[in-house]
């Protein structure tokens, strides 16, 4: 049985799965949201959430502590700098997973993992206003409406014939001759 053995192994060795969280979560901390894999998210949360209560603590044995998992000194500077402070008055759940549904190539599920607190940041970006098409269609209009030139337009080019299939073609060809 697997009583109190609750680390996601996600099919790798031990250093390996260190160094991956480790890389996930200074990504976390870099860019506030990250795509990763559904498995992947939920085995980057309770290190995060660690981190940001390490943060929180603001000490120097946090801070080495925090150094000695992440192995990144600018994610370290950031964590204390930005992300921790923000979180000072939550006791938890710092982080959010929000699925995506399933990857193309290989049906693995996939999910962003974020900050709750940096949604605000992320949301302003999203909304952009699109100019309208009817917009573009009246520029060439009026366009049309200055007086035309005195000569007469060129003749229109006829219709391409359409392109003949060369496995195909060969063997209508020659029936046809």
């Amino acid at each position: 049985m697997r009583h109190q053995k609750k680390t996601i192994r996600l099919g790798r060795t031990a250093e390996h799965r260190k160094a991956l969280l480790a890389n996930q979560v200074c990504s976390l901390i870099e860019h506030e949201r990250i795509k990763t894999t559904l498995a992947k998210a939920k085995a980057v949360r309770p290190i995060a959430e660690k981190m940001v209560t390490l943060g929180k603590n603001g000490s120097l044995h946090a801070r080495r502590t925090a150094l000695a998992t992440l192995r990144q000194k600018n994610a370290v500077k950031k964590l204390f700098g930005n992300i921790a402070p923000r979180s000072a008055n939550r006791n938890g759940g710092y982080t959010r997973i929000v699925r995506l549904g399933q990857r193309k190539s290989d049906s693995a599920l996939v999910a962003f993992i974020e900050w709750v607190d940096a949604a605000q940041a992320t949301e302003e970006k999203a909304p952009k206003e699109k100019k309208p098409k009817q917009q573009k269609e009246a520029a060439p209009v009026a366009k049309e409406s200055a007086p035309a030139p005195t000569e007469a337009a060129p003749p229109q080019a006829e219709e391409p014939k359409p392109k003949k299939r060369r496995w195909f073609g060969k063997k209508s060809d020659e029936t046809a001759k």
